[in-house]
């Protein structure tokens, strides 16, 4: 079976106990030095265009047939295009980066910031 893009989760963490079992399981030698960074509007500054470039290479390089290929980024063109939230009382159409509280807009996260720090 396929997988269109492994992703072991490397910048996220679920919880504070998530992140205390990751912790405790990592070697730590007195060199390293133990940093964390918290990202603002991690999901609203997320570039679209420059991901979708990344997730094309990502099902270039796996080899994903062409009309899957086209299939998963006309889905990815939807997902990102059509960025809707309530707030208050009122509907608001996110104009940049991903939707803040979708399901996809994790995946789409973890997409770049793999791509930027490997």
């Amino acid at each position: 079976m396929n997988q269109l893009a492994p992703l072991p989760h490397y910048f996220n963490i679920t919880n504070a106990y998530d992140l205390l079992k990751d912790l405790r399981d990592t070697p730590m030698l007195p060199h390293y030095n133990l940093a964390s960074l918290d990202l603002t509007n991690l999901y609203s500054n997320i570039p679209v265009k420059e991901t979708k470039v990344i997730f094309a290479n990502i099902l270039t390089h796996n080899l994903i047939a062409s009309q899957t290929q086209h299939e998963l980024l006309r889905w990815f063109d939807i997902i990102t295009n059509k960025n809707y939230f309530t707030h208050g009382n009122h509907m608001v159409l996110q104009h940049d980066g991903v939707t803040m509280g979708a399901p996809s807009s994790g995946l789409i996260a973890e997409l770049f910031f793999k791509f930027l720090f490997s």
